[in-house]
């Protein structure tokens, strides 16, 4: 995951409040000075976390709206610059950053441990599949060691499947 701020603002002191922001955080922080840079760099890249100027927002909710359609996942922020100190600012992104950092580790986890379960019971079908087939009579002895290599296979990944588990 892009650990990575857009910062969209009319504000004179963009760029510095930007690069205060990237060395405090220690993450690339893009500013973007105005509605187009910002859709642009939207468009462009993803992001962690896009934080707009209120009153851009609120001067053109339209495209407010697509600004927070184009950014996707990331954490959408809202600031009133006039009332907001920079150190505020930044404390509310390095949150956001936290934020958006447990919610990427938990669906991680989630994905993992749902792809484990449907993997075992594939491993498990496999391997009983394999050692019916072993005890069933006439199996070809050129076939018994290739099968009996199968259920150590199975096993080994059915092993690992609960190791992760």
């Amino acid at each position: 995951m892009s650990r990575k701020v857009l910062l969209i603002s009319t504000m004179r002191d963009g760029k510095a409040c930007s690069a205060a922001m990237a060395e405090e955080l220690d993450v690339p922080v893009e500013f973007a000075a105005g509605r187009r840079e910002g859709l642009s760099a939207l468009r462009r890249e993803d992001y962690s976390v896009v934080v707009i100027e209120e009153s851009l927002a609120e001067a053109d909710p339209d495209w407010a709206d697509l600004a927070w359609q184009q950014a996707g996942t990331a954490v959408p922020m809202e600031v009133n610059f006039a009332i907001s100190a920079r150190t505020r600012l930044i404390r509310e992104v390095r949150g956001a950053l936290a934020r958006r950092q447990h919610e990427s580790d938990m669906a991680r986890r989630e994905a993992a441990a749902a792809i484990g379960s449907e993997l075992k019971g594939s491993v498990t079908g496999l391997l009983l599949q394999t050692q019916l087939t072993l005890r069933e009579p006439g199996v070809p002895p050129m076939l018994a060691p290739k099968l009996q290599h199968l259920v150590e296979l199975a096993t080994e990944i059915r092993e690992r499947l609960r190791g992760n588990a």
